[in-house]
């Protein structure tokens, strides 16, 4: 990617060395059953963290010297992450149109660089649960220890795959400020857990999806797109698929308990949104579930 001559974000909370409070129920033993937990059984991220958060414990603090390859990393978070509030800047009125009850105008999302474990509003989390967004606080998480983890582990190298990470989270992001998140989380005990899975399954492709029309508009805006990072984006995006996720993590896969949605689906969404560059060209909520 071509980010040398970007801006960086004023946005990003450092807080590598930081730890917060050990609530992991049992050391390793709760890291585990977190990954199992939300890679195997498909459980809801934040309502893991939230019920690790309230096992209480005690916060740490470490001291923290970044390797320059770590500080080359946290530089290029930051312009990826610059490069998001320029285009949801530029196109989030418009988006906001389309859904009744959206915050009308674009806020711009904290990312928190930590390492180890964290707290948040949604409770404290391991590096080994990957980054994720919280709705509660309306700020991305990431241990950048989790690059060298989606290359090795899931065999998606390069830092265009880096980049679409960055951008699907702050796609939840946009869901939250347009309410989806609100209106999906509702329904959260009020549906059977499949027909909930496949609510689950739907968002996170509308977040691929908006991850596709950054894609396009930070490529048009900008031209920091190289040849081979399209192939990276998709690659990455066939690798955390539910059905390879399971397939690795347990041997076999099981639909109805995905809530990311297959290889298959959340490339074609991340492709939707990277050919039209049009936050409501397409959703995911409109489309019958075997159509998506």
């Amino acid at each position: 990617m071509r980010l040398r001559s970007r801006r960086t974000s004023d946005n990003v909370v450092d807080q590598r060395g930081k730890r917060g409070k050990v609530a992991l129920g049992g050391g390793l033993g709760g890291i585990v059953m977190a990954l199992i937990a939300i890679f195997v059984l498909k459980k809801d991220p934040a309502q893991v963290l939230s019920n690790m958060g309230n096992k209480g414990g005690s916060a740490q603090t470490a001291e923290y010297k970044p390797t320059a390859e770590e500080q080359s990393l946290a530089e290029f978070t930051s312009k990826v992450l610059a490069t998001t509030e320029d285009v949801w800047n530029e196109i989030y009125a418009y988006a906001a149109k389309q859904h009744q009850g959206a915050q009308r105008q674009y806020v711009e999302p904290k990312l928190v660089l930590f390492s180890g474990q964290v707290a948040s509003a949604c409770g404290n989390a391991s590096a080994a649960m990957g980054p994720f967004y919280c709705p509660g606080d309306s700020q991305v998480y990431i241990d950048l220890a989790f690059y060298k983890e989606l290359s090795d582990k899931f065999e998606a190298s390069g830092d265009f795959a880096q980049a679409y990470v960055i951008a699907h989270e702050v796609g939840h992001h946009v869901q939250n400020l347009l309410g989806i998140s609100r209106k999906v989380q509702s329904q959260n005990g009020r549906i059977s857990k499949e027909d909930y899975n496949r609510l689950s399954v739907r968002q996170e492709l509308q977040a691929d999806f908006f991850a596709g029309v950054w894609a396009h508009r930070a490529e048009k805006k900008f031209n920091i797109l190289e040849r081979g990072d399209i192939q990276e984006g998709l690659n990455a995006a066939t690798q955390i698929g539910d059905d390879r996720i399971q397939k690795r993590a347990q041997g076999y896969v099981v639909p109805e308990s995905f809530t990311h949605g297959s290889a298959e689906q959340r490339v074609r969404w991340f492709k939707l949104g990277l050919q039209s560059g049009d936050p409501t060209s397409h959703d995911p909520f409109d489309l019958p579930f075997e159509q998506l």
